[in-house]
């Protein structure tokens, strides 16, 4: 007779695609054939699915961007999706918002669970179509209110985005983050910066307006040079799946000037997924493979490099925890429909 508990597997299997973010359709063959990028197994199966599970972090660290409320394939619960996460080594994340619907959410979702701590702004290349609109100075006044809730700890994703946005929207992009630049100072929160091939006046900006006292440079996308230049602001800079790509040398020789006390670490999930899963979708719980990839680039001691990225995380957010509840979350109904 079949034992019916030894033929269930567990939802955190190391090696497996946790349950939640499997296909219906997907199988325990399917999960054996997966051999990662370049692999047999992995040219069978679709680019659509999600990695395996990496081998849990010695030290808890924490995803200081990502976005739960996008999708990129089954829907996935925010309750799953924080659990999978910390059974990689991952303790939080920050949610952060992109535009008015997303930061709502963000506002929502970070009251509910306190694995999350959010960020809320208006995404640069949305500005000009606001301001094309009308409606540019309103939504940043939602922003504002948003911004002022205790758990929101920083205005993000803000900033300049020329590879997106052509020199007709630029105006509007530049007005917009300023005011984002304005709002975190006034409020006290950290500011959350996208830089897209627009680092020069990135940097002018942040130079001539004076920077809030705690910036992040989200998915660091410069060069040694820009790096040098954050150690001499105090500017954290925050490195994601891309420091793994193979034609990513600048990130990594970027990751070797920057002071050790201003380096993060995030997903952007679903999006920018580590070597050796590129082009599939990402989740906070595959943050492993990307510290994995920085310890040995530096040739750190991986225990000591994560408490680091946590401690640095903590001094531009804040503590997660909330006072009376370490650890405590809740299910929260319907996220795994927001789109």
């Amino acid at each position: 007779m079949c034992n019916s508990a030894a033929s269930v597997r567990h939802p955190y299997a190391v090696g497996e695609t946790p349950q939640a973010y499997r296909e219906p359709e997907e199988t325990g063959e399917a999960q054996a054939a997966d051999g990662g990028e370049g692999g047999d197994g992995a040219r069978r199966r679709r680019k659509g699915t999600y990695p395996p599970l990496p081998e849990p972090l010695p030290v808890p660290v924490i995803d200081n961007h990502t976005h739960f409320d996008f999708s990129e394939g089954p829907a996935v619960s925010l309750g799953d999706a924080l659990d999978a996460a910390e059974a990689a080594g991952v303790r939080g994340a920050v949610q952060v918002g992109t535009d008015l619907a997303s930061s709502r959410f963000t506002a929502e979702v970070v009251e509910q669970d306190a694995r999350l701590l959010g960020a809320v702004a208006l995404h640069p290349n949305d500005a000009p179509l606001l301001a094309g609109a009308g409606t540019l100075d309103d939504a940043l006044e939602e922003i504002e209110r948003l911004a002022a809730g205790p758990r929101i700890r920083a205005l993000g994703e803000t900033g300049l985005d020329y590879f997106r946005t052509g020199e007709g929207g630029r105006g509007s992009q530049l007005t917009s983050f300023r005011r984002h630049i304005d709002i975190a100072k006034r409020l006290g929160k950290a500011l959350q910066i996208h830089d897209r091939d627009a680092h020069d006046d990135v940097v002018a900006t942040l130079l001539a307006d004076g920077a809030p006292d705690r910036v992040v440079l989200h998915c660091f996308s410069g060069d040694a040079g820009l790096a040098r230049i954050c150690n001499e602001q105090g500017w954290y800079m925050s490195f994601a799946g891309t420091v793994t790509f193979r034609n990513a040398e600048n990130l990594r020789e970027a990751l070797l000037v920057a002071d050790p006390s201003l380096v993060l670490t995030e997903t952007d999930a679903p999006f920018l997924t580590p070597h050796p899963f590129r082009g599939r979708p990402n989740a906070a719980y595959l943050v492993p493979y990307t510290v994995r990839a920085m310890a040995g680039f530096l040739e750190a001691d991986l225990d000591s490099l994560c408490a680091r990225l946590t401690a640095n995380t903590e001094a531009v957010y804040g503590t997660w925890d909330r006072p009376g509840e370490p650890g405590k979350h809740r299910p929260v109904a319907g996220v795994a429909d927001h789109t």
